[in-house]
């Protein structure tokens, strides 16, 4: 592990920054020194507590991520940056990546999941959450979804409610059957086995 990694939370939710804060301190080595709620606090916050690492959201108020990335690089350029979304489509990926971010983790990461993006960001190397690289090669995820048609994405988005095939039916006037049919079509097109794993795509590309 890096010995005492000074990290910056950027999230426009408190508690959620709370949340992060309270993992963050149970690990010897790292090291909160400021929170943020928005791009142009964070830095403000940046020049004042020099960190060696910003650990920030995607979608906040205000300054948009990419533009954060870069000024913050600008300003500090032996910071490292490691985006903290529950977003992973492809384009969102490339672009935080193309704007200077060093790795992109998801929030529904475990808590060592967590603590090894920030020791392996923090030591030159990119760290990368499995869907986000899927996401980035286009494996699952964005390109999976772009082959989806019209209806098939109606289907998914109650699908990643949790509504069964007899509710999806109910919802779009369809009989069951058929609706067994679009998830079959489903499951095919974005490579997964079940409902689980198609509602977890859907929801980490932002679909809901």
């Amino acid at each position: 592990m890096s010995p005492n990694i000074r990290v910056l939370l950027v999230d426009d939710h408190a508690v959620v920054r709370e949340g992060i804060r309270a993992v963050l301190e149970d690990f010897d080595e790292i090291h909160v020194v400021g929170e943020a709620g928005d791009g142009d606090a964070a830095l403000t916050m940046l020049a004042r507590t020099q960190p060696d690492l910003l650990l920030s959201d995607l979608k906040m108020p205000g300054l948009p991520a990419p533009e954060l990335v870069k000024r913050a690089l600008a300003a500090q350029p032996t910071l490292r940056v490691l985006m903290f979304t529950s977003f992973a489509e492809h384009a969102q990926v490339k672009t935080m990546l193309d704007a200077g971010a060093h790795g992109y983790l998801l929030k529904d990461a475990a808590r060592e999941d967590i603590r090894r993006a920030i020791n392996t960001v923090a030591q030159g190397q990119p760290y990368l959450h499995p869907l986000a690289e899927a996401a980035l090669r286009g494996r699952v995820g964005h390109q999976g979804l772009e082959r989806l048609t019209e209806r098939e994405r109606d289907v998914l988005l109650l699908v990643a409610e949790g509504m069964s095939n007899k509710e999806v039916g109910r919802k779009l006037n369809l009989t069951e059957g058929t609706v067994k049919g679009y998830v079959s079509a489903i499951f095919e097109k974005l490579g997964v086995n079940d409902r689980t794993q198609a509602a977890l795509i859907a929801h980490r590309a932002g679909m809901t």
